[in-house]
């Protein structure tokens, strides 16, 4: 115990803050006395908290709630739709995307711009996208609480170390953009989006094919990032050490050998589009480049599983759209990869976010980290030191 010390009076308020309106979030509708019941605070303690969070319009309160017997029945308590939303941005390779919540994870709007990001000029291009997002907010009328930016690439304390298909090395957005923003590689975005408004499972591997190859994985309902933040880089396991160089500057990685791009060139087709239309016409050549992708990728991720012991693969990307022609070949090479298949067959789903994934998880992690610390927009609106400390 040498060298703690007391919660000061901001620690108490912060954790009562957090508390409640984590209640709030997960029981909408609740009143004030619900809320005490649910989180063991006192009644007074969970008044004063419910006010300041509806003087900085975290929290609304609504009808009287509905329930039998005598008694005043309590006002209901929800979290605000007109409060601070979450600003989602993602630089994919050849798109940018922008997604609009609400505090409830609601989204208010979503928006993809096709281009060639691989320029020198894509930090303008952001810059003025990212403005139009902010526009289009205040024509809602809503504030914006945060921008999370999705990237393609390695990202350890907001800067992207190695993003290769950008062509980017030690690119500090923050500073090339001139604000501060939540910053992560693309893929851990989409894994938390799937694990916040998907398919509800409590461990899986997030797979999504664009012109890289990325993967979020997620154990226990939390993400696996490893120690410095470079964990799930699926992209480039080799598959085919003696294949074609990749833009890492390894061989025969398996986004060189799986990629949207590879797909693309071997079934001769220009663009997803095409490829799907080629697919449901029986193209041969389609049917099989899709099945030489779902052979590397088998490869890459039996690795992952017999590894981390993952009991399920969420299709995401490009490869959510590939799914009814990806999963039947992708299964059988991990039937014959995997040994735990002969008693735990593997689960391949398809993302019920598909191509959105990473851009809603963007946006996502702001509310996340307002409904995990409310007390620092609190002070920003209501700088008191009225609300009760004890439970």
């Amino acid at each position: 115990m040498i060298g703690t010390r007391p919660a000061g009076q901001h620690t108490v308020r912060q954790h009562n803050a957090a508390l409640v309106l984590g209640a709030i979030a997960d029981g909408p509708g609740t009143s004030r006395a619900g809320l005490a019941a649910a989180t063991g605070l006192t009644k007074a303690t969970v008044s004063s908290v419910v006010d300041r969070l509806i003087a900085a319009d975290l929290v609304a309160e609504g009808e009287p709630e509905r329930r039998v017997g005598p008694g005043r029945r309590g006002t209901v308590v929800s979290l605000s739709p007109t409060g601070p939303h979450g600003l989602g941005i993602e630089i994919g390779v050849d798109y940018l995307a922008s997604c609009l919540v609400d505090l409830n994870g609601t989204v208010r709007f979503e928006e993809v711009r096709y281009a060639d990001n691989r320029t020198p000029r894509v930090f303008q291009r952001v810059s003025a996208f990212l403005r139009k997002a902010r526009k289009r907010a205040e024509a809602l009328g809503v504030p914006v609480g945060g921008v999370g930016i999705a990237v393609p690439g390695l990202v350890e304390s907001g800067v992207v170390r190695l993003a290769p298909n950008l062509g980017w090395r030690d690119v500090d957005l923050a500073d090339r953009l001139g604000e501060t923003f939540t910053v992560a590689n693309e893929a851990n975005f989409a894994a938390l989006a799937e694990l916040w408004h998907g398919t509800a499972l409590p461990d899986f591997v997030h797979v999504s094919g664009e012109i890289g190859i990325g993967a979020g994985i997620v154990l226990d309902r939390a993400l696996f990032e490893g120690v410095r933040g470079a964990g799930g880089e699926i992209g480039h396991l080799p598959v085919a050490p003696d294949g074609p160089p990749c833009s890492c500057g390894a061989n025969g990685c398996l986004e060189r050998m799986a990629g949207q791009e590879e797909i693309l060139r071997l079934a001769g087709a220009g663009t997803v589009d095409d490829l799907i239309s080629a697919l449901e016409s029986d193209d041969a050549a389609a049917f099989s480049a899709v099945a030489t992708a779902a052979g590397h990728l088998g490869v890459g991720l039996s690795t992952v599983v017999n590894l981390m012991d993952v009991p399920a693969v969420v299709l995401g990307g490009t490869y959510a759209r590939l799914e009814p022609w990806l999963r039947e070949p992708l299964l059988a090479e991990l039937e014959r990869r995997v040994p735990s298949t002969a008693w735990s067959p593997v689960r391949v789903v398809r993302s019920a976010l598909g191509t959105g994934a990473a851009v809603r998880g963007a946006a996502g992690s702001v509310i996340r980290g307002i409904l995990a610390d409310p007390e620092h927009h609190l002070t920003t609106h209501w700088p008191s030191d009225q609300d009760a400390q004890g439970r």
